[in-house]
């Protein structure tokens, strides 16, 4: 499947199709819903970065990455990485994920960055683990309650 993967921009023509993105029920719980996403990226459009993700033109996922947000509200740490992923049941598990979270990465390489940050809920049955596999490495912070992790950079690192 992963061939055949590619990210697309959230038009006017597109937004009802991201909108119709939903993870599992199960895990509801750990992820906003797309409309949530797209309400927020409206709001802070220069931080935003929502992403449909298609399987050819068949939709398997959505993504927001954050650029540049200012981390603790104070000015002096800013930060760039995964605010969000959905990704539709039957695209579980066939690289839609890793794909995601690469393009981020490559996003926020380009724009200069060396380190992507994302957050989770801890939780045993949560997305963490699928974090830590592709190498974040936990930072010891949380954010708003969930776990906060990071993943280096460096070029050929990911």
């Amino acid at each position: 499947m992963t061939e055949s993967l590619r990210l697309a921009p959230i038009t006017p023509a597109k937004v009802e199709t991201a909108m119709a993105v939903r993870v599992r029920p199960d895990q509801e719980r750990f992820v906003s819903p797309v409309a949530t996403s797209l309400a927020e990226a409206y709001v802070r459009p220069q931080v935003a970065w929502p992403r449909l993700i298609l399987d050819g033109d068949r939709p398997v996922g959505f993504l927001m990455a954050f650029i540049d947000i200012d981390w603790d509200g104070k000015g002096v740490d800013f930060r760039s990485g995964l605010w969000r992923l959905n990704v539709t049941p039957e695209a579980q598990g066939q690289g839609v994920g890793r794909f995601a979270v690469r393009a981020v990465a490559a996003e926020v390489r380009r724009r200069g960055a060396t380190r992507m940050y994302v957050t989770w809920e801890p939780a045993e049955d949560g997305p963490g683990g699928f974090y830590r596999k592709l190498g974040f490495q936990l930072t010891g912070e949380e954010s708003g309650g969930q776990t906060v992790g990071v993943l280096d950079l460096i070029e050929g690192a990911f």
